[in-house]
């Protein structure tokens, strides 16, 4: 069976078709299941689609980032491979165990990554884009300033190196992640029993909702990407009501512009300044 798994992921990456095929397939499928049980009347500044079209454009923007790292990110985990470096190599590991441990690294990755950014205010810069958006749905999850998408390539590449992730490993956690990332960003109105059971191991939507909330200290929690291990490993697991969560920032960007492109993308190179717009209600 992992053979057959291992098979199919170990040359993805010569298919860009089909690694855009999850990607847009995701999106689309939590698109029109938000669109059929939404869990918010999301007020967009002119409709979903005005909405849908700024974070598109910063999704193209980090896919071509991507796609651009792609080369070094091939080169690293080939490198890994040739010379047998990083743990699946030191601790031995079979086949489950590799899938395993690069899965495991990646994901840290993801949490360790979103932890740094938002607590060193240069980095934070960059991130502030992505929780400037008002209107938390399925297409906010690709919704990073091109500096953002860079920093989480680098540590991306990092923990490739350390886990001696081979590319199967890869293709398979940015599978899942894609999938996972419009999962928790979608404005799905999921059971609350079925959301609490789905947080003890995987990010669940309501569980991702509290780290969009616009205050402190729910900002800065749960910055688990598919896996809730780390935050709760790490201590920064909150809960917070579903009905109590409202979107944005209460300061640093002012939120009636959270649908203005190039003020986004001017942002994080301009003073941080406290946002005068009337607090939320």
């Amino acid at each position: 069976m992992w053979h057959r798994f291992v098979e199919y992921f170990q040359t993805l990456e010569h298919r860009p078709a089909e690694r855009m095929a999850f990607l847009v397939g995701g999106l689309l499928i939590f698109w029109i299941i938000e669109g059929a049980i939404p869990l918010y009347p999301l007020r967009y500044k002119k409709n979903k689609w005005r909405h849908a079209s700024v974070n598109f454009g910063f999704t193209v923007l980090h896919l071509i980032i991507h796609t651009l790292l792609a080369f070094l990110i091939v080169w690293i985990a080939d490198w890994c491979q040739q010379r047998s470096f990083g743990l699946i190599f030191w601790l031995h590991a079979d086949l489950f165990f590799i899938i395993l441990i690069s899965f495991l690294a990646l994901d840290f990755s993801s949490w360790l990554v979103h932890w740094i950014m938002h607590k060193v205010k240069p980095l934070w810069r960059f991130h502030l884009i992505h929780h400037s958006d008002n209107s938390v749905d399925v297409t906010t999850g690709l919704r990073h300033h091109p500096g953002d998408s860079i920093l989480r390539g680098i540590f991306f590449m990092l923990l490739i190196f350390v886990a001696g992730a081979p590319m199967y490993g890869v293709m398979i956690y940015q599978t899942f992640l894609v999938l996972a990332t419009a999962f928790t960003h979608a404005n799905v109105n999921m059971p609350k029993h079925l959301d609490k059971i789905l947080s003890y191991i995987l990010v669940s939507p309501n569980m991702h909702k509290v780290h969009h909330h616009y205050q402190q200290p729910y900002t800065d929690s749960n910055y688990g990407a598919v896996l809730s291990i780390w935050d709760r490993l790490f201590g920064t697991f909150k809960k917070l009501d579903i009905r109590h969560i409202k979107y944005g920032l209460d300061k640093y960007y002012p939120n009636e512009k959270d649908e203005d492109f190039m003020a986004l993308m001017k942002k994080p190179f301009q003073p941080l300044e406290s946002n005068n717009s009337p607090q939320k209600p």
